[in-house]
């Protein structure tokens, strides 16, 4: 006789996604300092600088999932880190759940340095950002 298995389980329930807290602190670049509150849009132009400003694996206050890697391309050929900033720039934005895509990469190189203008498609609309890696 083989036993029969009665499955009592219904799926009443739905998975649900939590998104990254938008609200945060507003930093202020020029002065180095942390002045009241911003959110949506202003927040994630932030989150974007940030994420970009991070080196990942660097540091354990943050997640391995957090910041973009960049430092092994200093000595590479310009050709190399052109093609190369490109993904890991993708890469490191899109662990941020509220980014959708990253598009419209525009790269310009010069001697020592490469300047990368790109495209975040996020929830709350399309930013403009741009990242200069040194080589």
């Amino acid at each position: 006789m083989i036993p029969s298995v009665r499955d009592d389980l219904q799926n009443d329930f739905e998975i649900e996604t939590v998104r990254f807290p938008s609200k945060t602190y507003k930093l202020i670049d020029d002065k180095n300092r942390c002045i009241g509150f911003t959110d949506e849009r202003e927040a994630i132009k932030q989150a974007i600088f940030l994420m970009l400003s991070i080196e990942r694996y660097d540091y354990v206050i943050y997640s391995w999932n957090y910041g973009v890697e960049l430092k092994d391309l200093f000595g590479q050929p310009t050709d190399y880190v052109a093609s190369e900033v490109k993904r890991r720039i993708r890469e490191a934005l899109l662990q941020d759940d509220r980014i959708n895509e990253v598009d419209s990469f525009v790269v310009t190189t010069n001697k020592n340095k490469v300047h990368v203008s790109f495209t975040a498609h996020t929830i709350f609309g399309e930013i403009q950002a741009e990242k200069e890696v040194a080589i």
